[in-house]
């Protein structure tokens, strides 16, 4: 199957939109897809901040977009856009890392106010990036990802409404055709 990078542009440990990736990464890896993870948060400061493109985490993150065949992007919203840390990062990255690329955009917030955060302010740097398709995006409310100590749970609501556009990126992505009946 495909090759999947997963890429949190959460600036915090523990947060809803990690907990919402790791949901999608489970659905894609029992859909047969190796999925690897990035945590934004995790590369140097200085490097993101410092617009070091030589930085050799920020050379790596690069390599493993040019990799993946599909990339799921999340990110909380802030003042109705993405993260500052996921801008950081995209910032840094090839005018082109998304061509020949699907891509699922996700984003959580705490209002109804910030669903169109996604197609307003995500999907078009998206496009410029080359993305060769962008598919629907799906944006959760806070209130839906009830976070514990070692787990979250996600509203059985929302997680059926993730599962769909989970399942449509995964029939998107480029490879054989996949028989999502006999995995959901």
């Amino acid at each position: 199957m495909a090759a999947i990078l997963s890429v949190s542009g959460s600036p915090s440990a523990v947060s809803r939109t990690a907990h919402l990736l790791r949901h999608v990464t489970s659905r894609l890896t029992r859909h047969g897809h190796e999925v690897a993870t990035l945590d934004v948060r995790t590369l140097p400061a200085s490097a993101l901040l410092g617009a070091d493109f030589h930085h050799p985490a920020i050379v790596e993150a690069a390599a493993r977009f040019e990799h993946a065949d599909g990339v799921v992007i999340g990110t909380p919203v802030y003042q109705a856009a993405y993260s500052g840390l996921l801008k950081a990062l995209l910032d840094l990255l090839p005018q082109y890392a998304l061509v020949g690329k699907t891509v699922l955009p996700l984003a959580t917030g705490g209002s109804t106010a910030h669903v169109l955060a996604i197609d307003y302010a995500l999907r078009p740097v998206l496009s410029s990036m080359g993305a060769a398709h962008i598919v629907q995006g799906r944006f959760t409310l806070d209130r839906d990802i009830a976070v514990g100590d070692e787990r979250a749970d996600i509203d059985p609501a929302a997680a059926n409404a993730l599962d769909r556009v989970t399942d449509a990126f995964s029939i998107a992505l480029p490879g054989p055709a996949n028989i999502l009946a006999s995995t959901a």
